[in-house]
């Protein structure tokens, strides 16, 4: 019998508390407005987790696991004394393969220029487009491949990852291709997302380019095979929601499941659209309203929120009421971009507590199982149960609220991916690969 042991953990998180629901509001266990009454979590002292054939096969006392798991017969066997086990952290909202540098427009929007006057003036997602036009599929791999390092050596084990800087047929495959190459090499599980409706490219409009999507690039992204989903910026002065509806209709029809951005600056009734859809999620809904709120949940579309986004651009996070009065949990995703440049789930979860309010157990449920909920990730990833993925992260902490406590420290230790260690303090992250190159 092969297996790894992970023994004498001060805490060891398995998932949600046992009251909790785990529907598309990551129902908490209390019935009010505010803070949770009850548990979120459920959390083992002094525990054990045993992985076998990529599987979690046993949690439980540390005590009784190990004499029926000995130590000495592990193939890997971690001593967790004063540590935190935790499931791996999911990503559920990324743009993380892109070419150029945005340094520049950080600095102009401190002094007081807005995201949409950049776009406007030509910068902003269109000048990420122009970079990534020049970059070979090469370079935009080793890119990508090097950020996937960041992100799995600070918990990351699940990534969604969108393309959207091409917003041409050739450009956009190229995106998708160099996704696909890093899932093959990299130990993060990468879910792709196709978003040519991302922008309106500057020599087109927007009901031209809608065109464009659905009757060019759909069909060559079906046949390419690498993206699960599709997704659409449903905002003011990029795609309305007939648009959006037409484009994820389409993406439909080509064999994607939809997603969306909505609500980011203005409100165009995005929630109607994501429930007529059935989308995974929808994403941002900073101007979304608690009836918008009750459309996606009632049709069991996945709140995405994305506090780095918020903290990037200087404004406001979004509104917790909504989903204290419901008693859900959104998933939280970084938005990594070169818009905002933050990879870490940890960070996420920080900002999610200081910016929002989540107790610091809402928030790694965040990034755990409700951001497996919008990848449509049901086979328990986020979770540490028996029979589910054996993605795990030991926190050099004696608690989970480090994490969040913790935010510039890297307080996340060794991650281990189908239950093998992949990275550690000290030693480089992409020390086991999926393929052989």
């Amino acid at each position: 019998m092969s297996y790894t042991v992970i023994y004498n953990a001060n805490e060891l998180v398995t998932g949600p508390a046992n009251s909790a629901e785990t529907d598309a509001a990551g129902t908490t266990p209390n019935g009010s407005g505010g803070p949770p009454d009850g548990p979120v979590l459920s959390v083992l002292p002094d525990a054990a987790v045993v992985l076998e054939d990529g599987e979690v096969a046993a949690v439980g006392s540390s005590d009784e696991l190990t004499r029926e798991y000995p130590i000495d017969n592990a193939d890997e066997a971690l001593d967790a004394s004063g540590k935190c086990v935790l499931p791996g952290f999911v990503d559920p909202h990324t743009h993380a393969v892109f070419a150029g540098d945005r340094s520049d427009e950080f600095e102009a929007k401190l002094r007081g220029t807005s995201y949409q006057e950049i776009l406007a003036d030509g910068g902003g997602i269109l000048r990420t487009v122009r970079a990534v036009r020049e970059a070979s599929e090469d370079e935009l791999t080793d890119s990508l491949l090097e950020r996937l390092d960041t992100m799995l050596a600070a918990g990351t084990t699940t990534l969604e990852i969108k393309s959207g800087y091409g917003l041409d047929t050739e450009t956009e495959l190229k995106l998708l291709a160099a996704i696909g190459r890093a899932d093959e090499r990299h130990p993060i599980d990468i879910v792709a997302t196709f978003m040519g409706a991302h922008a309106v490219p500057d020599d087109t409009d927007a009901e031209e380019y809608t065109t464009s999507v659905i009757e060019d690039q759909f069909p060559a992204v079906e046949q390419q095979g690498v993206a699960e989903f599709c997704d659409v910026f449903c905002e003011a002065d990029v795609f309305s929601a007939n648009q959006s509806r037409e484009i994820l209709e389409a993406g439909t029809d080509h064999g994607l499941t939809p997603k969306l951005h909505i609500d980011e600056f203005e409100n165009l009734g995005g929630s109607k659209v994501a429930a007529a859809v059935s989308a995974a999620s929808a994403d941002h809904l900073l101007q979304s309203t608690p009836d918008d709120i009750d459309t996606l949940l009632e049709a069991d579309v996945t709140p995405v929120l994305l506090p780095g986004t918020a903290f990037g651009l200087g404004g406001e996070y979004p509104d917790l009421e909504p989903y204290r009065e419901r008693n859900a949990i959104p998933a939280l995703g970084s938005d990594f971009n070169p818009n905002c440049y933050a990879k870490r789930q940890g960070f996420t979860a920080t900002l999610a507590c200081v910016g929002m309010g989540l107790t610091p157990g809402e928030a790694l449920r965040g990034i755990t199982d409700r951001a497996a909920a919008a990848i449509n990730r049901f086979d328990g990833t986020g979770t540490l149960e028996v029979g589910t993925p054996a993605d795990v992260v030991v926190l050099e902490a004696p608690s989970y609220r480090h994490l969040p406590y913790r935010y510039d420290e890297r307080v996340v230790g060794s991650v281990l991916k189908d239950g093998e260690v992949v990275s550690e303090r000290n030693a480089s992250a992409r020390s086991s690969s999926k393929s052989s190159e």
